[in-house]
């Protein structure tokens, strides 16, 4: 919501009597190049339609002036765009082209307050001729309206606008995803079920939705609290909070210790961190669940490896190794190396240092790495045999 200057907002809500011919400000012509629009003169309007067209020639050019998403009503031309749609609507209060005008720059410059109730009277007038265009504009109002209240923790407030946006708008995805995410933390997840399967229905690409729908349909295994957790935690994600998140994936699983996917999320976003321990335990309580996957098993030897070595550690190194499989063996060596620099007692590191160096026939340097290799674990009888045969071709 914009803040508006208190005489901005008397332009706005002072409307005069309807009268035959309506006298508002209409600035001089300008051009998309300008800076300052020219100082009003008073004119008088003819009808309707030279209002609604003076109304469409300042939005034009607030459109072409303005940086794009910079859409403000407190701006010198969509202020007079709107109140040149005002005055269309007072000459003509059934005209819905001209409501839905008004609508439309209220909704172009975010001023929610003003585009809903503008669409609420267009659609009262349009009735079963409302365009779709109309109704896509009106879902984005009630979706950011929905919004707001959902920051403000007002679970309630924004499930209605969120119902009333798919009312209006049926075919909007997103308020059908945010629906069912109001709904799951609402406690009712059979609601946050249907929601978010036509989300993804609306939009087969949203993985998301399709994903919560999962997530919704097996809610009454864990609880209501652990579900409330894991959306809002999924909120925080979205929003670019990710210790926040993390959290909130960690009190979901240890609220329900076998919500799978809370303990995947809390290690992904541990991962992501940086932070090697609390992916470890995430995936290693994962690895005791069904479903576990390939994906999970590999996450978790990188979590064990980090709390030992360091996350960037162990991550080198597997970027080394795949460097190594796609036969990039400079690369690999490279990426081994730095892999030991983060880490120096990272014993599998040095003995694939050591591998690639062999096979590039620097014996000196094989052996080298190799024997730090063995010092560091005496057990790697494959590091110990290289390193007899790194010396015996010097």
């Amino acid at each position: 919501m914009r803040f508006l200057t208190p005489l901005t907002l008397l332009s706005l809500l002072l409307v005069p009597a309807v009268q035959a011919q309506t006298t508002v400000p209409i600035p001089a012509a300008t051009t998309a190049q300008a800076t300052t629009p020219a100082t009003p003169a008073q004119v008088s309007y003819r009808d309707a339609a030279q209002a609604a067209a003076q109304a469409r020639t300042l939005a034009e050019q607030a459109r072409a002036q303005y940086p794009a998403g910079s859409a403000s009503i407190d701006q010198t031309l969509w202020r007079q765009a709107a109140e040149a749609a005002e005055a269309a609507v007072r000459l003509e209060p059934g005209n819905s082209e001209y409501l839905a005008l008004r609508a439309d720059i209220y909704t172009t410059t975010g001023f929610w307050s003003r585009a809903l109730s503008s669409w609420q009277v267009y659609f009262a007038a349009a009735g079963t001729q409302a365009t779709p265009q109309a109704r896509a504009a009106a879902g984005q109002v009630y979706y950011n309206l929905a919004y707001a209240a959902y920051t403000r923790q007002d679970l309630p407030g924004a499930a209605q606008l969120l119902d009333e946006c798919l009312n209006v708008a049926p075919e909007d995805a997103q308020c059908a995803a945010w629906a069912g995410r109001v709904a799951l933390e609402s406690g009712d997840p059979a609601r946050a079920q249907t929601l978010y399967a036509r989300a993804a229905q609306l939009n087969p690409q949203d993985r998301t939705a399709s994903y919560f729908a999962q997530v919704s349909a097996r809610a009454s295994q864990y609880g209501a609290a652990a579900t409330r957790a894991f959306s809002q935690a999924y909120a925080d994600l979205d929003a670019g909070r990710k210790a926040e998140a993390l959290r909130g994936f960690q009190a979901a699983a240890q609220q329900a210790p076998t919500f799978a996917e809370a303990w995947r999320e809390a290690g992904r976003v541990a991962l992501d961190l940086g932070d090697a321990q609390a992916a470890h335990t995430a995936y290693t309580a994962l690895s005791r669940l069904p479903g576990a996957t390939a994906s999970d098993a590999y996450n978790l030897s990188l979590s064990a490896e980090g709390t030992q070595y360091t996350l960037q550690a162990a991550q080198l190194f597997r970027q080394g190794y795949n460097l190594y499989t796609a036969s990039n063996r400079s690369g690999a060596e490279t990426v081994f190396r730095q892999a030991t620099q983060s880490s120096p007692s990272y014993a599998k590191a040095w003995s694939w240092l050591g591998r690639v160096q062999y096979e590039a026939g620097r014996y000196a340097d094989a052996a080298q790495s190799y024997a730090r290799a063995v010092e560091l674990n005496p057990a790697d009888s494959a590091a110990a045999h290289f390193l007899r045969l790194s010396r015996a071709r010097l």
